[in-house]
């Protein structure tokens, strides 16, 4: 690999995060979202943290992930709303998913 093009590459990319990170406080007050985008915007965070988190509980590789993983983010999730401390919510969830799997479920 060549150095010198790869330390331009990486200096191009922080320039062009920077600017963006700059741009928006310094854009904030010059630019006006309308307040129906600003509500599909917050919708749009949780659809695409719904559709994580889904993906990571529903599929192993290129298959299915079975029962005991959608089990455990399943109890998880319940502790979650029910506002359980966050440490109770993922104890509470990989015991659930191990003892399944040590009951043989896969």
């Amino acid at each position: 690999m060549n150095t010198p093009v790869l330390l331009v590459a990486i200096g191009i990319l922080a320039l062009g995060t920077f600017s963006l990170r700059f741009a928006g406080p310094a854009l904030r007050s010059r630019v006006e979202i309308p307040e129906r985008v600003q509500q599909v915007l917050a919708v749009a965070a949780v659809v695409l943290l719904a559709a994580l988190v889904a993906t990571s509980a529903l599929t192993a590789g290129h298959g299915p992930a079975g029962i005991a993983r959608p089990a455990g983010v399943l109890v998880g999730g319940v502790l979650a709303w029910r506002k359980a401390p966050f440490v109770l919510v993922v104890v509470a969830a990989a015991a659930t998913a191990a003892v399944l799997r040590v009951l043989g479920v896969p």
